[in-house]
């Protein structure tokens, strides 16, 4: 039973979450029984099928409407007495800003993506609202606390980043299956039913003067002569014959690798005659979206692994359901892990680039897992960490700092222990968000522009929203919706610059200001100038040091937000989707009893992706990474400045 201290806290707290997932429909359904009477909620997504089995708020019913709002009318069931305001909108929208932020006691995370865990995090430290951060993965979870001045802030160490691979890998040089979907998704998939006007890198078309006409014209255009069956067979020529046959060329490119086998329409399928479809009227019936290549061809099992001939089948079957029955649709279509047939087209596809490159073939079950970032789910974890996640903010709210704990949640007992308490850690005096440390970028100010700055930095590195780029008192870069239209078409033209070439120059030892006025985040950017880059191992064609870098987390997925533009140095990102964000490892330790210190040196836990082993009330880290062809754990040994890093006393 809660004291009467603790019932006063709860009854006058004002509660903000974010995310009503997963973790969001357990954690409402806590603070409602646990007394809280004001709860506000932001989510911007709307309920999916996929989300029945375990956002238990939600029913069949519900698909398609808010799941902020849905929420609240579920709670409000058997808790008619408490105010819940429901928010169908996006955390980073304009309208929650700090003033916004500051009229919580404390902030509750359960979101699903980093960028939106990172804009919170900021936006808690502006207005000193106190934040409690939760994840979990299948039957792994944590909970951690996070007060300005009190402990770390969210950005103070490393987290799981999206794994990126060079474009050049994705679309000529595949090893592994995960770079094969990739390129049926991002790069294929977009290319057919997407924008036909993007540019993706996707090598569909020749430059060679000698290549014929069919080659050097669009392929993706569909001739006013063809029918649905010749526009599938040339487009699968194409980009699996013709070219896989100009990449073998480059006799340079296969000295030390194994050489693709171009794969025709000829030698897998027979030429049907006109008219003869088999069972695909069978499918095509009824609801667009429910239309399925599987279900026209008698493939029945989506576990079972089809052979070369069947996914050349699904290939051609499912490109025709698109442009027959979802025509509509055509031009602004994008990935879904809940469309059977666009599923049905990227595993198709995948698998036979993936044939021509020796690489293993996957079920459909398998492919649909690694291009929706399918992280299957335990709703049993979610209730878990929803539970400590009010323990927490009752803490927070009666300022009980010495009780504050970052608790992780185990897939196996460990001394009959589930769950491992970790007292939390000062703030990081390296962290360029909580400590305005400055940092160094390497960067050839010759040839990068400042759009590349903005994006790849800015942008995607330091996860401002509204930035805002200064060189002394010259302003080089602005974002918002009070400029002037003289302001806005003068920054974009400097998008388009050169660093050397802006009004003032940003060359070796400039040093930019950043700010986002939104997340009242400034840091500054001092900048080295570089020559050349790697393209393998820096992608970006630009190096930034002295912030907390994200450590690439192999198991996340593709991203479904569309493909990126093409340029030289572009990476193909596959970003997580899920509430995946730890890994937790214990070598047989000892832990005395929940909220006391571990006193073996042998208990080690991997807090987004480092590993942290406890030594006589203190933490060592060693780096974690995942090998590229497997999920196991290497552990790559290093040190920890004790100085940087302390437990909260």
């Amino acid at each position: 039973m809660a004291s009467e201290e603790q019932l006063s806290a709860i009854k006058g707290a004002k509660v903000l979450m974010v995310g009503a997932g997963g973790i969001g429909c357990e954690l409402l359904k806590t603070l409602a029984l646990s007394g809280f009477e004001d709860i506000h909620i932001i989510d911007m997504d709307t309920i999916e099928v996929s989300n029945l089995n375990r956002q238990f708020l939600f029913r069949q019913k519900h698909v398609g409407q808010s799941k902020a709002k849905v929420a609240r009318e579920a709670v409000l069931k058997f808790r008619p007495h408490i105010k819940i305001t429901p928010y169908h909108a996006n955390v980073k929208d304009p309208e929650f800003n700090v003033d916004f932020f500051k009229q919580f006691n404390v902030v509750l995370n359960g979101l699903d993506n980093l960028d939106a865990r990172r804009h919170v995090n900021r936006l808690c430290l502006a207005s000193g609202a106190p934040l409690v951060e939760s994840g979990t993965t299948g039957f792994l979870g944590q909970v951690t606390v996070h007060v300005k001045g009190k402990t770390e802030c969210y950005e103070c160490q490393s987290k799981p980043a999206p794994k990126t691979y060079p474009v050049c890998t994705i679309t000529s040089t595949p090893t592994k299956f995960v770079h094969c979907i990739v390129w049926a998704k991002d790069l294929l998939f977009a290319k057919l039913f997407g924008n036909k006007n993007q540019e993706n890198d996707l090598n569909v078309r020749s430059t060679d003067a000698s290549s014929s006409s069919e080659h050097s014209e669009d392929v993706f255009e569909r001739r006013a002569d063809e029918d649905f069956e010749q526009y599938g067979r040339r487009i699968y020529d194409h980009v699996f014959g013709y070219n896989i046959e100009v990449a073998l060329r480059n006799e340079e490119t296969w000295k030390n690798r194994n050489k693709p086998r171009p794969v025709y329409t000829r030698d897998v399928l027979p030429l049907r005659p006109v008219g003869q479809n088999g069972n695909k009227d069978k499918a095509s019936t009824g609801d667009p979206s429910s239309v399925s290549a599987m279900a026209s061809l008698g493939l029945k099992n989506p576990q079972d692994l089809w052979s070369l001939k069947e996914n050349s089948e699904v290939f051609l079957e499912a490109l025709r359901f698109f442009f027959l029955k979802r025509e509509k649709e055509i031009g602004q279509l994008g990935f879904d892990k809940d469309d059977q047939l666009a599923v049905e087209f990227v595993t198709s596809a995948a698998n036979i680039r993936a044939a021509s490159f020796g690489i293993p073939l996957h079920s459909l079950f398998e492919a649909k897992g690694i291009a929706g970032n399918i992280v299957h789910a335990v709703a049993t974890t979610n209730a878990i960490i929803a539970g400590l996640i009010v323990l927490e903010a009752i803490k927070v709210l009666q300022n009980d700092v010495k009780s504050y704990r970052m608790t992780y949640c185990l897939e196996h007992p460990s001394r009959k222990m589930l769950l491992m308490p970790v007292e939390p850690f000062e703030p990081n005096k390296s962290c360029y968000v909580c400590s305005e440390t400055p940092l160094t970028l390497e960067i050839n100010t010759h040839r990068s522009k400042l759009r590349d700055f903005v994006e790849k930095i800015v942008e995607a590195k330091l996860g401002m929203s509204l930035p805002l780029i200064m060189h002394g008192v010259a302003l080089l870069y602005e974002v918002g919706d009070d400029l002037e239209e003289d302001e806005v078409a003068n920054y974009a033209a400097n998008l388009d610059k050169v660093l050397s070439e802006l009004p003032s120059p940003v060359t070796g030892g400039t040093i930019l200001t950043v700010e986002d006025l939104q997340q009242e985040l400034k840091c500054s950017i001092n900048i080295k100038h570089r020559e050349e880059f790697d393209e393998e191992k820096e992608p970006d064609g630009m190096v930034l040091s002295g912030w907390t870098p994200a450590l690439a987390a192999e198991k996340t997925k593709t991203s479904d937000n569309g493909p990126s533009s093409s340029n030289a140095s572009q990476t193909v990102p596959l970003e997580s989707e899920d509430n995946d964000e730890i890994e937790i490892i214990l070598k047989d330790p000892e832990i005395l009893a929940a909220g006391k210190k571990r006193k073996s040196s042998d208990v080690s836990v991997a807090v987004d992706s480092e590993i942290f082993s406890v030594t006589g009330g203190m933490l060592t880290k060693r780096k974690v990474e995942e090998d590229d062809s497997h999920n196991d754990i290497v552990m790559v040994d290093g040190n920890l400045d004790p100085n940087k890093k302390k437990m909260v006393q």
